[in-house]
């Protein structure tokens, strides 16, 4: 896995209507025991979060969708080379919101406008080592703990519907496709 290496660049970057299309995901892993102790959900389940570069916040894996592969790749591809983890994708997205990128957090213009779809991941592999590895840490938090982190609403917002299709079972609907098509996607692009 030490060759794998990250995409870099935003030549093959979609766009819808000015917008930044992005795709990434909660990590997250279910205590086993949980139904035996009948702990509420939020109680059963840890998140998974990231450092950002140059910050010392926590965030969710995401980047860019690109032309060569489908919204689910992407999010898969997106937690493999900044998260190191493969896992079992959502069948729906926990929702789309509009953002701006950090970088453009304070600017009027259309430039650095997102479109963001977030997916539930249950993580199935914990990498040793990943594209990112030196750019991000993971952080495995419980959810009162990843809601403080949340450093925006639309966070917020995606970890709330990720709960509440949790407690609905929602999320345990997993694309068979896991993160292995990312890490092939990775690999060839590598080569």
């Amino acid at each position: 896995m030490s060759s794998l290496s990250a995409r870099a660049g935003r030549q093959k970057q979609l766009y819808q209507d000015q917008l930044r299309l992005v795709a990434g995901c909660i990590p997250y892993k279910l205590d086993k025991n949980a139904k035996e102790k009948k702990c509420r959900v939020e109680d059963s389940v840890l998140i998974l979060m990231i450092s950002t570069p140059n910050r010392e916040d926590l965030v969710f894996p995401k980047g860019g969708w690109e032309n060569d592969e489908t919204l689910d790749q992407a999010a898969c591809r997106e937690a493999l080379e900044e998260a190191g983890v493969t896992g079992l994708l959502g069948e729906k997205p926990l929702g789309v919101w509009e953002f701006r990128s950090k970088r453009s957090q304070n600017s009027c213009s259309l430039v650095g406008g997102c479109k963001g779809y977030m997916f539930a991941l249950e993580v199935t592999e914990e990498l040793d080592k990943w594209p990112g590895q030196a750019t991000y840490i993971r952080k495995w938090l419980k959810t009162e703990e990843a809601f403080k982190f949340c450093r925006y609403d639309w966070m917020r917002e995606a970890l709330k519907n990720f709960l509440a299709g949790l407690s609905k079972n929602d999320t345990h609907e997993k694309k068979e496709e896991s993160t292995e098509m990312a890490v092939m996607n990775i690999m060839q692009s590598a080569l």
